[in-house]
Formats: C-alpha cells, sequence, structure tokens
C-alpha cells in the first residue's frame, strides 16, 4: 500500500511539473521571438524603423510597439492585473491602432528597453502565482483564450505574425 501512494505521489508530482514543463517551453519560444525581433534595433535606422513602405499600413518601430502593448493586454489586463507599461504608451500601439507619427530616437530606446525587460517581471509575476483570476474572451480573429496558458501561447503566435510582417516591410525600408 504504501508502494501506491508513492507511486501515485510522485505521479502526481510529474502532472504539477509537466504544465510547468509546458510553460517553460512557451516562456523560451517568447525570449527566442523577442530576441529576433530586438536584432531590428541594432540593424535599422530611426528612419528605417519609421518607414511605412507602399502597400503597408504600419513600420517597424510600431510593430516592435505593438507587441509589447498587445503582450501587456492578453497576460495582465487579461489576467486581472496592473500592466507593466503606461496607459499612454498602450493607447498607441494597441489594436486598431497605427502610427501617427515619426517615433524619436528617445522613444525608441524605451520600446528597446521594455521588449527584453519585461519577460523576467512576467515570467516570475506567473510562477509565483500573482494570476489568480483570468478575463476569457475570444480574439478579434477567432481565438478564444479560456485561460492564463491560451493567453501566453496566442501572445506567441500573434508575435510570430507581427515578426512575419516585419521581415516583409524590412525589405522595403
Amino acid at each position: 500500500m504504501l508502494f501506491l501512494f508513492y507511486f501515485f505521489g510522485l505521479f502526481t508530482n510529474f502532472s504539477l511539473n509537466t504544465n510547468n514543463y509546458k510553460m517553460d517551453s512557451v516562456f523560451k519560444t517568447w525570449k527566442t521571438s523577442r530576441k529576433l525581433v530586438a536584432a531590428f534595433f541594432d540593424n535599422y535606422s530611426t528612419e528605417q524603423l519609421n518607414t511605412i513602405p507602399p502597400g503597408f499600413s504600419n513600420n517597424l518601430i510600431w510593430n516592435i510597439g505593438h507587441v509589447i502593448a498587445a503582450q501587456q493586454s492578453l497576460i495582465y489586463r487579461l489576467g486581472n492585473q496592473p500592466m507593466l507599461i503606461t496607459e499612454e504608451l498602450f493607447n498607441l500601439y494597441k489594436p486598431g491602432t497605427k502610427p501617427t507619427g515619426q517615433t524619436t530616437a528617445a522613444e525608441i530606446e524605451e520600446l528597446k528597453h521594455l521588449l527584453t525587460a519585461l519577460i523576467a517581471p512576467t515570467e516570475k509575476d506567473f510562477y509565483s502565482g500573482k494570476f489568480t483570476s483570468f478575463t476569457e474572451r475570444t480574439t478579434g480573429t477567432g481565438f478564444h483564450l479560456g485561460n492564463l496558458q491560451d493567453a501566453f501561447e496566442f501572445n506567441n503566435y500573434h508575435e510570430g505574425l507581427h515578426l512575419g510582417f516585419m521581415m516583409n516591410i524590412r525589405k522595403f525600408v
């Protein structure tokens, strides 16, 4: 009988660790994606980051700001926690927006910092259990987000789409 308790105890721990393993993978993907996006800061000038090529409705820097704003909304707003960015920044890059003017070098530096600096506190907040509730929603593209893990996974998908847009835009700047 003691063997069964021991066996099921290990199995229970394995199940819990499996979920952490899934989230470890989600965070690993997110970090890789952010690293790929961050390379645009090193490879393109302020002018290039701000250029909206003919046939496009946005530019490289808007896409960077947008992935930051969208992640904060998906994880923190839907997780019923205060976002780690200002409301002003969020409003510039939230879904449904487009560039309204030239992003300054100082604003670009802020986005460059936030792009990678937000990872550690988000990961810490997740693993510490800060997110205790979640507001379900269906995205504009039809993805139902029923829990925080769905939001993290959708965020990675969303950031991948915008990385693809950026790879296309870069050919024309």
